[in-house]
């Protein structure tokens, strides 16, 4: 109001040229031990205020700073603190989790599976009018992958073997008449998963020291994968054109 009634002329230029200003760009950033666990209720709770905010999981599978323990997001089977024989319990999936708010903004990326989708993600999410969430697929020391610091390769193994799906889902589509679910992968080379199990020591360790409950174990995380995708692929099929605005 003070600015308003003064006569300084770059007081007013700047009133009468508001919309030049940029957009402010809020991002929240945190790991998966952050936003699946310990934060999980302060994420859900700033995801589900509707609030133009962005957030950026960095996805290890566990709780890679404070020394290697299991997290919500440690997948069936892999060895961790706390998990020493294989976690007995699946991943969350909070991606499908913020899905069901069908006002979130929501994206799994592997920049290492697609660099392209990983950038458009990021685009539209900061173009989006209200809360987003990228969740990153982030391959740490703690997996102990055999060909050493090639996590570019070993993100693009996960997405091929169907490990870790690649999708957007865009509330802005419905209104289009579109489904808001995209799949950005192609159909998981299933025969190949257990390749991809057994290029982390996580896997193998289980493999070496527990061998009459690995096969059980990493069967049911292929399965829980398989599950997976089909819950993804059913859910990208359904029709949206009745939900179009005129």
């Amino acid at each position: 109001e003070a600015c308003k009634s003064s006569d300084d002329p770059d007081a007013k230029f700047v009133l009468n040229n508001t919309d030049l200003l940029p957009k402010p760009s809020i991002w929240i950033f945190g790991g998966d031990g952050w936003a699946y666990d310990i934060g999980y209720g302060g994420l859900d709770h700033v995801l589900s205020s509707g609030a133009n905010v962005n957030v950026l999981v960095l996805d290890t599978e566990v709780y890679s700073n404070t020394g290697g323990q299991s997290s919500k997001s440690t997948p069936l089977g892999a060895i961790a603190k706390f998990s020493a024989s294989g976690k007995r319990s699946s991943k969350k999936d909070l991606a499908a989790l913020m899905m069901t708010y069908q006002n979130i903004y929501v994206a799994r990326v592997a920049m290492g599976a697609n660099q392209n989708q990983t950038l458009k993600a990021f685009k539209e999410a900061q173009e989006f009018d209200g809360p987003s969430l990228i969740i990153a697929y982030s391959p740490c020391i703690e997996h102990g992958i055999k060909n050493g610091l090639q996590s570019q390769s070993e993100e693009k193994l996960a997405t091929e073997v169907g490990y870790w799906p690649l999708i957007r889902y865009n509330p802005d589509l419905i209104d289009k008449g579109k489904n808001p679910l995209q799949i950005d992968f192609k159909k998981p080379d299933w025969d190949r998963y257990e390749e991809f199990l057994l290029n982390e020591n996580r896997f193998v360790r289980l493999k070496n020291e527990y061998p009459d409950m690995a096969m059980s174990l990493l069967e049911s995380n292929k399965k829980t994968a398989m599950k997976t995708f089909s819950y993804y692929e059913k859910l990208a099929a359904i029709d949206y054109s009745d939900y179009k605005k005129e």
